[in-house]
Parts: C-alpha cells; structure tokens; sequence
C-alpha cells in the first residue's frame, strides 16, 4: 500500500498545498534533504484551530492541530517531490505550541503530530524532535510545526 492509499485508510485526505503567507517559500531542498517551513492547522485555506492550548483550547484540540499541521506539511512535501512514497525518512520536527502562560504540556501537543507520522510511516517517521511554549503566533494558530525529510533521489 503507498503512502497515500495508507493516508485514506487513515480517514485523512491531503488539502491543497500552502501557499506562503509572508516572504519565503514552502520548502528548499538540498540534495536528498527537504526543509519543509513551518504550516499550522489550516482546512479549506483557514485556520482551524485558533488561541491559546491551556486557555481557549484544550489539550485534546492542541493534539489534533498538530495533527493537522502534519497533513498541511504533507501536501506541501508532495508539491515538492511529486509522491510521498519517496519519503525514506522524517529526520525532525520543531514545533511551536501557541501556550497559556501556566500550560507546560508542548510536548504532548506535537505528540499529534509525531504519532500521526509513526502511525503512517512505521520506523521512517520516527524523529527528533523540540516542543516550544509561545505566547503567540500567526493568526493565532495553536500550533506551528516544520520539518525536515530525507527523501529518495
């Protein structure tokens, strides 16, 4: 089963690619390395999850926004390499957690992010990984995360 037929019977659908907000693009590459920029939960080109995780969201909604990202990072990859079945292995992740100031479970929000990769990917989507507390970002979105893949040449 490829990637994608793997990502339907997951129940999940890749949206649209991203289109950059600002001044920079959504992924460089470099050899067999691609630098993926940061997305954050988007459906139908709005973002879904907005506020704060730990205030106006809560740690269960957190998870599934970087749940979300992933899927918004996927497309984007796809854009990139044409087929997600060149993936041979998510090297890491950086998320940024839109956090109240007493919330201190980051980690457990990218969680969604990275479960949803080993869930898809078995071994190739285990990675490194660093879950950063913000007291803000764009749009208000509750979770922002980039990426790094290695893929086949």
């Amino acid at each position: 089963m490829n990637i994608e037929e793997k990502l339907k019977s997951m129940g999940c659908e890749l949206p649209p690619a991203i289109q950059p907000l600002a001044n920079y693009i959504p992924a460089v590459r470099e050899g067999n390395i691609i630098y993926l920029s940061g997305v954050g939960p988007m459906e139908r080109g709005k973002p879904k999850y907005v506020g704060r995780v730990g205030a106006d969201l809560t740690l269960d909604q957190g998870y599934n926004a970087a749940r979300l990202c992933m899927l918004c990072a996927l497309s984007n990859l796809k854009a990139q390499i044409g087929s997600l079945d060149k993936i041979e292995r998510i090297i890491k992740l950086l998320g940024f957690v839109n956090s109240a100031p007493d919330f201190h479970s980051q980690p457990q929000v990218l969680n969604g992010a990275s479960d949803f990769l080993v869930e898809l990917l078995g071994d190739r989507g285990r990675h490194a990984r660093s879950a950063i507390g913000t007291c803000n970002l764009p749009m208000n979105i509750a979770v922002e995360i980039e990426m790094i893949v290695k893929v086949k040449e």
